[in-house]
């Protein structure tokens, strides 16, 4: 059996966070196009409610999104049914590479997206994206820090 030390297993964690995020905001700009939040997918929509506000960042709530949400959270889970194991430091790691994962898949599909790229990752081109700081929406400032703190307790 090869196991890596604590270290290097979060840094191949990281690394695979990453290079699927890149895979799947190629996939993104592929079924999106310059239509972003699923602008143009001929899917069902929930513009406004409270608890989109709260825990929505105020985007819309669409059906691809919930279930690619679905999936996303499944599938980086899946590795615990493979091994039948499950603890509090697996489940935080596997939050915060969730977290991460949607981080930088939404930056790279700015991006990568011909229809944008990164000069135009401002607020004023990006409608579905409500509240920044310091040139990035707040979720990435916020779920960045708690996918910190959650790597650390999953160390």
């Amino acid at each position: 059996m090869f196991e890596l030390a604590d270290g290097a297993r979060l840094v191949a964690t990281v690394c695979a966070v990453l290079a699927l995020a890149y895979l799947f905001a190629r996939v993104e700009v592929e079924i999106e196009g310059e239509a972003g939040w699923a602008a143009n997918l001929p899917t069902w929509r929930i513009e406004e409610h409270l608890l989109l506000d709260i825990f929505w960042g105020g985007r819309a709530l669409t059906g691809y999104h919930l279930w690619m949400f679905s999936f996303i959270g499944l599938v980086f889970h899946f590795p615990l049914f493979f091994m039948g194991q499950w603890s509090w430091q697996l489940e935080a790691t596997i939050m915060a590479s969730i977290m991460l994962f949607w981080i930088v898949e939404d930056y790279l599909w700015f991006v990568i997206n011909p229809a944008f790229g990164w000069r135009r990752f401002k607020q004023v081109h990006v409608a579905w994206h409500k509240r920044w700081a310091l040139g990035a929406p707040i979720d990435y400032w916020l779920f960045g820090a708690i996918s910190a703190v959650l790597f650390w307790y999953g160390a």
